[in-house]
């Protein structure tokens, strides 16, 4: 047996019996179901290896593709641990822009655009030429709306139709109105001379299109791909997979149409569920041996998930009939059983922060590492109590999605630092020893802060580029700070920040790809889980697969919980998520909503936002413009409300808009308002159910609506209103 075969046997031999199909067979196409904990990272690397020990593959003539820059880091360093270097592994946008950067000169002439580090100021800048004015956070959603639109295909002249088509509202503006500020947003860059990360792909499918000289040259050097998180593709993706392809079908994709949760960002699974229409003799592997958590954790996640209904979108000939590919794997368990998972209910979101922190605090004391617990939510919002009980109890937490590592000031302090010593450095003291003392230099110290907060962060930070030089010393005895920072160098090109110790506070949606030894998911109850401004089955089916990643985070144990009220006191409106119905069987009846208690219906009968009217309330005519049917009645009949509420709304909404300096319809259009008016909501569910209330405006404006419509004077609600947005932002 060669030395070849022997290494390229020795990949297979780890695997499981799935997992090692996929690495196997690196020819040809293959479509990789892997559900959450399956191991897929390791069949996909495997199957890498496998390629190139095999001689099937040329380590530089494959790309594998994924969605961030830390999983590609992640899987190059498994690559090497395999014996196979020099494999591209970047993401999207990465692999175009070396593209870009290389072909420009030959497709353009001279040196490729530079690329927006953000959107935000160009976008600020576009609308101020259109004289509108908008706050910073209303600025970051007109600029993910431009980011949709380009991924989705659209332009600034289709973007209006295209918006509707997909049922989608604009951020506070009509459809034609953003179309105005995306081309004002155009031009604006094409005076500065850049482009923005979407342009990237744009202009280099743009350029593999109409050049098949370059398009040759491409799909020479690349000969094999496999693509990760494929149910996260976006149409400007797959055009661009498309065309590196050529025609071929050399490509292995992988994903899990269950974990599919950014579809509001242009990300759509229907390329996942197809591929087997597109590539009718693709081989179909299932990845179903989950590693990752107690058998009791995944009985309750395969519940969940069971009970969705098949609302995903079907393509060009059904994704029903592509040969039996289902939207969910069925996860079974390969580790130890541990405890059942508990829901737990309290009064208020107080009372449910601090609950959380002291069942934390009773973990860290009997010695579980804080690293190994995290606290998930729906909104960030949540996050704030959370974080307050915490630093109450002094337990280190760290916030996930805030500030990126190598970003924080203390951390490029301690870098410039530690870059400063490597001269001196002459291998007289252990390197770890080095390292703290430099980091004297910024705040760190032997020990932790008594406080909490953004202090106790700042050393844990600091904390964590020490462990750094405690984990290289431990790997290689000999390294010293040249070695180090090499290391972070690598590191903050990939955004491979270390470990830092502390409780993991995190969104569902930053929580994807993550894993934790202990779970708690806070806000389990309708409004939260779903959301409550989710409309529509799809909508309210994206809300169940993200409750769902937020379960299967978890290793070992499991803690869910929901409050009655918003604040101590309150009335107790809320009720347990819809899609804890079917869990009633492990976590209890209090998993079910009180109406449904007796009557055992499952999550899918549960209530839904209501469809936009077709027909007048008053005259039953058919309503036939958006307007119309966003207030419910046709122009010919009289209103239905009452002139003093809907007078109140606009005097309140006419004061609320003078003072931050925004034209009325900005804060909410005439239709809104009326249709605000017209249903009269007592709730602020029923604030989100009407057309027009997004989730800015529901969180910006939501309680002040409901004053007002409760009687409450509008100069008053207006004023507490412009207050409370203006303290926001400073």
């Amino acid at each position: 047996m060669s030395e070849a075969t022997s290494r390229a046997d020795a990949v297979l031999a780890a695997l499981d019996p799935e997992q090692r199909e996929v690495a196997a067979t690196p020819l040809g196409p293959m479509c990789v179901l892997a559900g959450a904990g399956t191991g897929k990272t390791r069949a996909i690397t495997h199957r890498i290896a496998y390629g190139v020990h095999s001689g099937a593959y040329v380590p530089q003539r494959v790309l594998a593709v994924t969605f961030t820059a830390r999983a590609a880091g992640e899987m190059r360093t498994r690559l090497r641990e395999l014996g196979v270097g020099g494999v591209p592994a970047r993401t999207f946008h990465a692999a175009a822009l070396r593209q870009l950067h290389f072909f420009w000169p030959q497709a353009v002439g001279g040196a490729a655009p530079e690329v927006l580090a953000s959107k935000a100021p160009v976008v600020a800048e576009a609308v101020g030429r259109l004289r509108m004015q908008f706050d910073r956070t209303a600025i970051r959603d007109l600029a993910a709306e431009i980011e949709w639109g380009k991924v989705s295909l659209l332009t600034p002249q289709s973007y209006a139709a295209g918006a509707r088509r997909a049922g989608r509202e604009a951020p506070g503006i009509d459809h034609t109105a953003m179309a105005r500020v995306w081309e004002s947003y155009e031009e604006r860059k094409t005076e500065r001379g850049v482009i923005d990360f979407e342009d990237v792909l744009l202009l280099m499918a743009g350029i593999l299109d109409e050049r098949l000289d370059i398009a040759r040259a491409v799909r020479e050097q690349y000969r094999h791909f496999v693509v990760d998180e494929y149910q996260d593709v976006n149409a400007l993706q797959q055009r661009l997979l498309d065309l590196w392809l050529g025609g071929r079908d050399e490509v292995c994709v992988v994903g899990d149409p269950a974990q599919t949760i950014y579809t509001f960002t242009g990300a759509t699974p229907e390329h996942l569920l197809g591929f087997r229409t597109r590539y009718p003799q693709a081989r179909l592997v299932r990845l179903v041996r989950n590693y990752r958590s107690t058998p009791q954790i995944l009985s309750l996640a395969n519940l969940v998930v069971r009970s969705a209904r098949p609302t995903l979108r079907r393509g060009p000939g059904g994704v029903a009939a592509v040969r039996g590919v289902p939207e969910h794997v069925e996860l079974q368990a390969q580790g130890e059983p541990g405890p059942q998972p508990r829901l737990t209910a309290y009064p208020d979101d107080p009372a449910e922060a601090a609950g959380v922190a002291a069942a934390i605090k009773a973990l860290v004391v009997g010695g579980r590492a804080a690293g190994e617990i995290a606290v998930l939510f729906r909104t960030n919002a949540q996050s704030e109590a959370v974080e307050a009980a915490l630093a109450a109890l002094d337990v280190p937490y760290l916030v996930r999605g805030g500030e990126r590592f190598f970003a924080r000031q203390e951390v490029r302090g301690a870098i410039v630092l530690l870059r400063g010593a490597v001269r001196g450095d002459d291998g007289s003291r252990p390197l770890p020893e080095l390292v703290r003392d430099v980091l004297t230099g910024v705040g760190w110290a032997p020990t932790p802060p008594t406080s909490g907060g953004a202090q106790r962060e700042r050393w844990e930070s600091l904390m964590a580029l020490a462990a750094l030089a405690d984990d290289l010393v431990a790997a290689t005895p000999s390294a010293r700070m040249g070695e180090l920072i090499r290391e972070l160098d690598e590191r903050a090109a990939s955004q491979h920040a270390p470990a830092v110790a502390g409780v993991t506070l995190a969104s569902l949606h930053a929580a994807k790809g993550l894993e934790w030894d202990t779970v708690f998911i806070i806000g389990c109850s309708d409004g939260f889980l779903p959301i409550v401004m989710a409309e529509g089955e799809v909508a309210i089916e994206e809300e169940r697969r993200l409750l769902y990643v937020g379960l299967t985070r978890a290793r070992r144990e499991l803690h869910l919980s929901w409050a009655g009220a918003r604040t101590p006191g309150a009335r107790a409106t809320r009720r347990p998520s819809r899609f804890l119905d079917a869990t009633a069987g492990i976590l209890g009846e209090g998993a079910r909503s009180p109406s449904r208690r007796t009557a055992g219906a499952d999550a899918s009968s549960a209530p839904r936002a209501p469809r936009l009217p077709s027909v007048c309330r008053s005259c039953r005519t058919e309503l036939t413009t958006a307007a119309m049917r966003k207030i419910g009645r046709c122009d010919d009949c009289p209103p239905t409300y009452d002139p003093a509420v809907f007078e109140s709304l606009r005097v309140w909404r006419g004061e609320v808009a003078r003072a931050l300096k925004v034209p009325a319809y900005v804060v909410f259009t005439d239709a809104t308002l009326t249709a605000l008016a017209e249903s009269a909501p007592t709730e602020l569910r029923g604030v989100a159910a009407v057309p027009g209330v997004g989730a800015m405006k529901l969180d910006r404006y939501g309680g002040a609506v409901l004053e007002v419509l409760g009687g409450a004077d509008a100069h008053v609600v207006a004023e507490k209103t412009t207050a409370a947005i203006v303290s926001e932002q400073t």
